[in-house]
């Protein structure tokens, strides 16, 4: 599995504003369901209920909110860039600016763990998330993550 295969041009954002994490999460659930049709409160609680195991923010600025979503048929995921980066409850303490989005089909079994893998192996280089910092609009912030 590649990050070509998750994430589409048009499901990158840059500048999104959110106060908290709570509303950043609303803000991915709407963005889930323009892309999937699954209802936005759905894909809110099941991005709710897994933040409650405990934070998906990876450290180094960079969160990645996960979660099984009944209904879905194909995985989906989606990026932005916060305008403020925010405090996520993340491992390393340090507020969350870049996050990578993945809806999960409920059905998906173990495929999960290799989406989850490539996302987090490709957003752990520090590069990388310097230069998603720097990205001049969406199509380059999109080209650099698929790359």
């Amino acid at each position: 599995m590649k990050i070509a295969d998750l994430l589409n041009a048009g499901d990158v954002a840059i500048g999104v504003r959110a106060a908290d994490k709570a509303q950043l999460i609303g803000e991915l659930a709407r963005r889930g369901a323009a892309g999937t049709g699954i209802d936005a409160a759905s894909i809110a609680t099941a991005l709710q209920a897994r933040e409650r195991l405990g934070s998906t923010g990876l450290g180094k600025g960079f969160a990645l909110p996960h979660a099984r979503v009944p209904g879905l048929t194909q995985f989906f995921g989606a990026f932005v860039r916060l305008a403020r980066p925010i405090d996520f409850q993340a491992i390393d303490e340090q507020p969350v600016d870049l996050v990578f989005l993945l809806l999960i089909p409920a059905d998906a079994g173990n495929d999960h763990v290799s989406a989850l893998a490539v996302i987090s192996r490709r957003l752990r280089d520090a590069d990388v998330l310097r230069q998603a910092r720097k990205a001049a609009d969406v199509a380059a912030l999109h080209r650099l993550l698929v790359s």
